[in-house]
């Protein structure tokens, strides 16, 4: 059967110390292209978008689903690979809470490949982060987990390649949508390499695109750039709407520290005008508009830890060789303008220049950057081409903040996630909660407004399903990328790698519901066993949909899942002082911290799927049960119920 290329892959190949089998993409049992046309591809969900939220998104579909991901880069994994932040923004429970499984266990695989390949500890006796942290291969100290982007990459192939229903496609990039009405038939992708034209038609679509690309195509109606306070009531937002204030971009490279050496860059043209109008510094304005030091290799006489292990990949000490770094830093931040609905040439006007500014901080670097040690430059920054598995040393693609949003059924606004104005320990309850994450209100300099930086605290927040789903638009169709419905200011706080990859798994296991029930996302939303039918599925899968830590971390054996069932459904009781606290203790009575009426209306509906012999007895749901026994009075109900 003549059939389309699986994978149009140029991988640059791997060291040998980070080969894992190779992957075959593509080659699993299912066919999905017409024997008689091969320029058709039929599939039940097509994922357009292999960053970190599609590649979770085809992990969490269950294999009797026939899946087709692709990727406009020739590499899988987006923020970690493509765009070379290795270096994961995460929150300071992950290790105990809140990571989503494919982002567990791809950070579980980290780990264990430096300890297997560098005989690495699994704790750290001493790090930048403190005495007997968890592994972290670079020890930087913008994240507890650093690394070698082509670590994430060989891991991320190795996880897809073990799932034989996922196809995949490398670089492939939409550019036509086919519709009837406001159903999208088939996606039309142009592959990069032999120049065909490929048609894909699937039941549900899912964009998981770094800047929302399906979304223009298909006529789904998006917003760009900041909001006006009218529009969203947000305290920080702008009086006036401005579709052009994007966040900017960042084109990451990766540096290796040679001791003596000289690996001083040829100077980029427009150096002088970089330098001066970004500017180049280790010395940039915080928040007060006052200059913050950061030494080299030092940490300032302010107590601000180092410029270089800021975000250190790669720890010399710790691994063996040099160390390297990657360099994300707001010097390389570009600002002076957008790749959203720009022409091709603009485009690439727009990248090369962005290109030219990180080269030029390089260059700064390397020849004018003060020396801790007295003097200028440090001459001895050898730019790495092969981490960043590129020719010219600089990330495949742009480190992307912001991106086309939805319109959505529910859009995030930051009075919902403000630490400054959720009391309590957790931020705003969404009943239709489909994933959590935790992460500052984080904006950088943006396109025509380059003092835009902010950085507020939010509480403990949650992914709300509405806010993956458009409300006028694409009927079939799921946002799973920084395209979700958040607002300027909340893509802040929800665009970082754990909630992508949340949001990733919450639109694969949406997509899989819808096409086995033959329900669109809005009709899934619309109807709450449905939801409450998908929230289980994500905590079966290992998800999370509400902030809830088990007292005794499961060790009596208590599921938090079936907590979580349970709260997100509102049943604690306004007055409770729970509502200040993560953790529950399963041996404590739950007392007047429920809300005994809406606890009985569960109780009601789930009996209403079960068989009378089976029902929950109400009368046996009072104040004295601990929140243990709680959970085991709902388990089987929920188990048989929302099957």
């Amino acid at each position: 059967m003549n059939t389309p290329p699986r994978a149009n892959v140029v991988r640059p190949p791997l060291p040998v110390s980070l080969r894992l089998p190779e992957a075959t993409f593509g080659e699993g049992e299912q066919q999905l292209s017409d024997p008689e046309d091969s320029s058709v591809i039929e599939c039940d969900i097509a994922i357009i978008g292999g960053g970190l939220g599609g590649v979770a998104a085809a992990l969490s579909i269950g294999r009797r689903k026939r899946v087709a991901l692709f990727e406009e880069t020739a590499m899988l994994g987006g923020q970690i690979t493509a765009q070379g932040v290795s270096a994961l923004d995460e929150h300071a429970h992950i290790e105990r809470f809140g990571a989503p499984p494919v982002y567990d266990v791809l950070r579980r695989r980290i780990r264990r490949h430096y300890q297997q390949q560098h005989n690495a500890p699994a704790v750290m006796a001493h790090s930048v982060l403190g005495d007997h942290m968890p592994l972290n291969p670079g020890n930087g100290w913008v994240s507890r987990l650093c690394f070698d982007p082509r670590v994430g990459r060989a891991i991320i192939e190795d996880l897809i390649a073990q799932h034989d229903q996922v196809h995949v496609y490398m670089q492939h990039t939409p550019i036509r949508a086919k519709m009837d009405g406001d159903q999208i038939t088939a996606i039309v992708m142009h592959d990069q390499v032999s120049g065909r034209e490929i048609s894909v038609h699937a039941q549900m679509f899912i964009d998981a695109t770094e800047l929302g690309d399906l979304l223009p195509l298909t006529h789904t109606p998006y917003v760009t750039g900041a909001e006006a306070h009218a529009d969203t009531g947000e305290p920080h937002a702008a009086a006036t709407a401005n579709p052009n204030e994007i966040q900017s971009f960042t084109m990451c490279f990766a540096v290796e520290f040679c001791a003596g050496e000289n690996h001083t860059i040829t100077k980029p043209e427009g150096y002088e005008y970089f330098r001066d109008q970004q500017p180049y510094t280790l010395s940039p304005r915080g928040r007060d508009g006052q200059a913050v030091e950061y030494k080299f290799f030092e940490t300032s006489a302010e107590g601000n830890l180092p410029f270089w292990t800021y975000r250190r990949i790669h720890d010399g000490a710790l691994l063996g060789g040099n160390d390297i770094a990657l360099i994300n830093w707001v010097s390389n931040d570009y600002h002076a303008a957008s790749i959203i609905d720009v022409s091709p040439d603009e485009r690439a006007r727009v990248l090369d220049e962005a290109k030219r500014l990180s080269l030029g901080f390089l260059y700064w670097l390397q020849t004018e950057c003060p020396r801790d040690d007295g003097g200028v430059g440090y001459p001895e920054l050898k730019l790495r081409p092969d981490v960043m598995m590129t020719a010219d040393g600089l990330a495949a693609y742009p480190y992307i903040r912001e991106a086309r949003r939805i319109l959505p059924i529910t859009r995030i606004v930051e009075q919902d996630i403000t630490s400054a104005l959720n009391p309590g320990a957790r931020a705003r309850l969404y009943p239709d909660a489909v994933g959590v994450g935790w992460y500052a209100l984080d904006l950088h300099p943006c396109v025509g407004n380059p003092d835009a930086s902010m950085y507020a605290p939010t509480k403990p927040f949650q992914i709300p399903l509405g806010a993956l789903i458009p409300r006028v638009g694409a009927r079939n169709l799921i946002a799973a990328c920084k395209n979700i419905g958040t607002t300027h200011l909340t893509n802040g706080a929800y665009r970082l790698h754990p909630v992508e990859c949340a949001i990733g798994e919450a639109a694969g296991a949406l997509a899989q519901l819808c096409v086995e029930t033959n329900m669109s996302p809005a009709e899934v939303h619309a109807d709450h066993w449905q939801t409450w039918r998908l929230q289980k599925r994500i905590l079966d899968h290992g998800g999370a949909i509400f902030w809830v830590f088990d007292h005794f971390d499961n060790q009596l054996g208590y599921a938090t899942k079936h907590y979580q069932l349970l709260l997100v459904r509102g049943i604690l009781a306004e007055t409770s002082p729970l509502h200040d606290h993560l953790s529950i203790n399963p041996l404590s009575p739950i007392g007047l911290d429920v809300d005994l009426d809406k606890l009985h209306a569960l109780t009601a509906e789930l009996n209403r799927h079960l068989p009378d012999s089976e029902h929950i007895d109400s009368a046996h749901i009072t104040r004295n049960l601990s929140w243990g026994e709680l959970a085991h009075q709902f388990a089987a109900a929920f188990a048989k119920a929302l099957i």
